[in-house]
């Protein structure tokens, strides 16, 4: 597990996402270098629409790769204000650039303080065990 990373400003799900917070009670969510690796190759993913109102654990799209199907869910609860266009031609950048280029949405949170619920890196690498 080496090869794989977990950014220390990141906070993460035991559903391998990610979260940044993008400042204004607004985060971005993508999967974690964990998730890109188990699923292998992406070929396609669907993400929610700008507008919708998710609950934390909310299925919000699916990640289909050459091994299988996954849901995605909702790290926390709010609206997502955007998603990331440039994975509908080229879902592979969840492989190439998971913590950059390949970012899923952007929810503006309902409670600020959810975030303190999620893991850091150090708590999300122990559980991968």
């Amino acid at each position: 597990m080496s090869d794989l990373n977990y950014p220390d400003d990141l906070r993460y799900t035991t559903d391998h996402e990610w979260i940044r917070d993008m400042g204004e009670d607004v985060v971005r969510v993508g999967i974690t270098s964990y998730a890109q690796d188990a699923l292998g190759d992406v070929v396609y993913i669907s993400l929610p629409a700008v507008g919708d109102t998710v609950a934390v654990g909310d299925s919000v799209g699916e990640i289909e790769s050459t091994k299988s199907v996954s849901d995605t869910y909702a790290p926390v609860a709010g609206e997502v204000v955007a998603v990331n266009d440039a994975l509908d031609s080229t879902p592979e950048l969840l492989n190439t650039d998971t913590y950059g280029e390949g970012w899923m949405y952007e929810i503006k949170i309902s409670d600020p303080e959810a975030l303190g619920g999620l893991l850091d890196s150090a708590g999300y690498e122990g559980q991968l065990d």
